[in-house]
């Protein structure tokens, strides 16, 4: 079935009794080419590229709850491809330029808004650093402007200009960036993985994954043993107690970050805001709502739920940016499980077991990595070779020191043995 503005009018002159599931349920095979552990924004993704891209649709996506029930709709949003550093830099505009066409691919409405995201900063010392994150995104090919304080003030008129602890001087903006609708991005990718033979296997916990030689053999399920030629564990922030059923410990942990959605309000924010002091971040969704969040919880934790001192925080930074936001009301907050690495970038590479496959540590940036993540980890799982816009997420470097990418170190005591 495709979607189109005539088919919506014809369903809905005709009592809406066209539509069909739009996805299958299917029971799991014996065996499958490629089995993937999550079933997310990532995982999706990649069993769409695997697809797509190398023609290998015997695959199955496993997630132990229903699809899209974990870290992909429990998030605010944000797509972006202003990274500074090499490796990040040219993986995140991969991922944009794929966002960009998203939703022509894939014939499903995900809601793509490029409205714009603007780091505000401070002090000299922001400022320089937004100039150079500037020309280094510039560098790598993709769009940045420095806004002075008057240009910022015409885009952005509710912002707290003249506040004395912290004073906006400008910002860097990147015009192409914006947010998408997280659970329709999960259910496009789901829905056109599956028109091409993938099987998605809700309520399937994996248990174990069987290893004979060195190599991986298949898993264990909650619904049946299945043989597997290779294994690709996508499943956020729980990376590290699935690769732990291999016996494998990766250098991650996993903390808490919390999201807040407002009362609904009248169009205010028109891009999405970054506030250097405190880290706070802000949008506005379609139905009226402000998302935001800041920092991490910063212990490791896998509750999907945060702490009132950090919730606290967050709404003194939302005050300090915007003192209109004091008499908002707060809707709901979450926490979703973030996989942190020691150097704030991710992991896509081979585990030191043959057929097996991490893709890992994303940190704050899993779902607007998600298009470039399902495109780099299918590469590498039906190459054997690193995409060359993913060549520095080796998981070695944590052991040798070489290749370190210290976009965002955060997290304290990791697993490394």
């Amino acid at each position: 079935m495709r979607f189109s503005g005539w088919r919506v009018l014809k369903e809905g002159l005709t009592g809406n009794t066209g539509w069909r599931p739009q996805w299958r349920n299917p029971a799991p095979k014996a065996e499958y080419d490629v089995v993937i552990i999550g079933g997310g924004g990532h995982g999706l993704a990649t069993a769409y590229y695997l697809a797509r891209e190398h023609g290998i649709t015997n695959v199955a996506v496993l997630e132990k709850g229903y699809l899209g029930g974990g870290n992909v709709g429990r998030n605010t949003t944000i797509v972006r491809a202003n990274y500074y550093l090499p490796g990040n830099s040219e993986f995140y505009s991969h991922s944009l330029k794929l966002w960009e066409g998203l939703e022509q691919e894939l014939n499903y409405n995900a809601m793509m808004s490029q409205r714009g995201i603007i780091n505000l900063f401070h002090n000299d010392a922001q400022r320089d650093a937004a100039v150079r994150r500037g020309n280094a995104i510039i560098n790598q090919g993709d769009d940045a402007e420095l806004l002075g304080r008057d240009a910022l003030r015409r885009l952005a008129p509710y912002l707290n200009f003249d506040n004395n602890r912290f004073p906006i001087m400008g910002g860097l903006m990147q015009r192409r960036a914006g947010t998408a609708r997280h659970d329709a991005v999960a259910w496009g990718y789901a829905r056109a993985a599956d028109m091409r033979g993938v099987d998605l296997i809700q309520n399937c916990e994996v248990t174990g994954i069987d290893v004979a030689g060195g190599k991986v053999t298949g898993v264990q399920t909650t619904r049946g043993p299945i043989r597997a030629k290779k294994v690709a564990l996508a499943a956020a922030g729980r990376s590290g107690q699935v690769a732990a059923l291999a016996g494998l410990t990766l250098p991650i942990e996993s903390h808490v970050l919390q999201a807040f959605v407002s009362e609904g309000l009248k169009p205010i924010v028109d891009h999405v805001i970054t506030f250097a002091e405190g880290h706070l971040y802000i949008s506005q969704s379609d139905k009226g709502g402000l998302v935001f969040g800041s920092y991490l919880d910063f212990y490791a934790s896998y509750a999907a739920r945060g702490n009132l001192p950090m919730a606290e925080h967050t709404m003194e930074a939302c005050v300090a940016m915007m003192p209109a936001l004091g008499k908002a009301r707060l809707l709901r907050s979450w926490g979703g499980i973030m996989d942190m690495t020691p150097d704030g970038s991710p992991i896509i590479d081979h585990a030191p077991i043959d057929g097996l496959y991490l893709n890992c540590g994303w940190c704050y940036g899993g779902f607007k990595a998600t298009p470039g993540s399902g495109s780099v980890y299918a590469h590498l799982i039906a190459t054997d070779r690193p995409h060359g816009a993913a060549t520095r997420f080796r998981l070695d470097r944590f052991r040798s020191g070489r290749g370190l990418m210290d976009e965002e170190g955060t997290g304290a005591q990791h697993n490394l043995h």
